[in-house]
């Protein structure tokens, strides 16, 4: 098993990937044996990888940290870099590398000094591997500020260090830093193929495995979650209902308050399972003693930990909602693909009976303008509206049609 081996249905950026670990591997070569550098290498300091959600961006940049960190022996009888199974590989992809920094956040965005202390870390040389490796699976939740810190870093990098960010499009990241990254595009994978690597790297059945590439309409983060967590499967049903609840005003608001609620308890859910364990392990690193009073100074240290925990506690909050609408999105789509006789397969086909309620009940301008009530919602949440009154005037739009 290869690190290209869950890159889905990317053929064409794994072949990319896979020269320029090779020549990357050869330029490592060639320096540590004072050879000349062959010229027109496809290895490069920055790359940016962009696709939709769910395309395996930072499944890519990953394969890509391990294929450059790879050590097989193979590869001094012609093997290419990335066999998977020896230290640099197996290292790079569960994180735990030395000169591999994987950088996600579960905040809002990334700031100024998380940003600056990655860019002291890019000048370093490797500690143990052949190249320093920063990945960025959050590119596109920088801001202003930090983008203009990283830009720096990127524009004049070390020799031995490169940039891996990922972004759901090259519009989400500051043209500056884009213009100076080999861009490689990702595609929305084949539902036959994310359904394949269900079966295979997570033993689903393969029925359900197909009904939830097929629900999720190729997303692999979401299919996987889809497949195994009954949970998810539940959430799921419920928002795949809210067209049918939707009949009254009293409707509108009911259903706008359920999903709130749900969203609220994904957030809760999360904060039990960390919030706890970080409190405790930063008041025993500051000296705290159990149900003790802190140490003096310590206050400042508690009240960052707090803020970012509760900023944390927003993005989950909003990160489930807007799982939500995509999902109600999905659904509208199915009806419209009905009313117009579109040959384009149905995601949603459990719940059938309820897009062909829907398609013979209203137009197709009717639905157009429903999916354009969700759209309307997600982007008046990325405003900072109230997630309630975005939700509740979503609800009511789908009404009206």
């Amino acid at each position: 098993m290869t690190v290209w081996d869950d890159l889905v249905g990317q053929d064409r950026v794994r072949e990319q990937l896979a020269a320029a670990a090779k020549d990357a591997d050869a330029l490592v070569t060639a320096v540590s044996d004072r050879q000349p550098v062959e010229q027109g290498s496809k290895m490069t300091h920055a790359w940016l990888f962009t696709g939709p959600p769910g395309s395996g961006r930072s499944t890519a940049a990953r394969a890509f940290a391990a294929a450059l960190q790879c050590t097989s022996p193979d590869r001094a009888l012609g093997g290419e870099p990335g066999c998977g199974f020896c230290d640099g590989c197996h290292t790079s992809l569960i994180g735990t590398h030395a000169d591999v920094q994987i950088i996600r956040t579960d905040l809002l965005s990334i700031g100024v000094k998380e940003t600056r202390d990655l860019v002291r870390r890019a000048q370093l040389s490797p500690a143990v591997g052949r190249w320093q490796v920063i990945v960025m699976e959050d590119a596109d939740r920088l801001t202003e500020g930090a983008g203009n810190v990283l830009l720096k870093a990127v524009e004049e990098p070390a020799p031995r260090t490169v940039w891996l960010l990922c972004a759901p499009s090259l519009e989400d990241v500051l043209p500056t830093i884009r213009s100076r990254c080999r861009h490689l595009t990702l595609g929305t994978p084949p539902v036959e193929a994310v359904a394949d690597v269900l079966i295979r790297r997570d033993g689903v059945d393969p029925e359900r495995a197909h009904a939830a590439a097929r629900a999720t309409q190729g997303h692999i983060g979401r299919a996987r979650r889809l497949a195994t967590d009954e949970r998810a499967r539940a959430r799921r049903a419920a928002v795949l209902k809210v067209p049918l609840r939707i009949a009254d005003v009293g409707g509108c608001l009911k259903a706008a308050q359920e999903l709130i609620d749900t969203a609220t308890d994904d957030a809760k859910q999360m904060a039990e399972e960390v919030d706890v364990k970080e409190t405790e392990d930063l008041k025993a690193a500051l000296g705290g003693v159990a149900g003790g009073r802190m140490p003096r100074g310590t206050a400042g240290a508690m009240k960052e930990l707090e803020d970012k925990q509760k900023r944390r506690k927003t993005r989950t909050q909003r990160d489930s909602l807007d799982l939500a609408l995509t999902e109600l999105t999905g659904f509208y789509r199915d009806v419209l693909a009905l009313q117009l006789g579109s040959r384009i397969a149905i995601a949603n086909v459990d719940v059938q009976d309820s897009l062909d309620r829907i398609a013979e009940s209203s137009t197709p301008a009717q639905t157009l303008r429903r999916i354009e009530a969700v759209i309307a919602c997600r982007q008046a949440m990325d405003r900072n509206v109230a997630p309630l009154l975005a939700v509740e005037a979503m609800t009511m739009s789908l009404r009206a049609g």
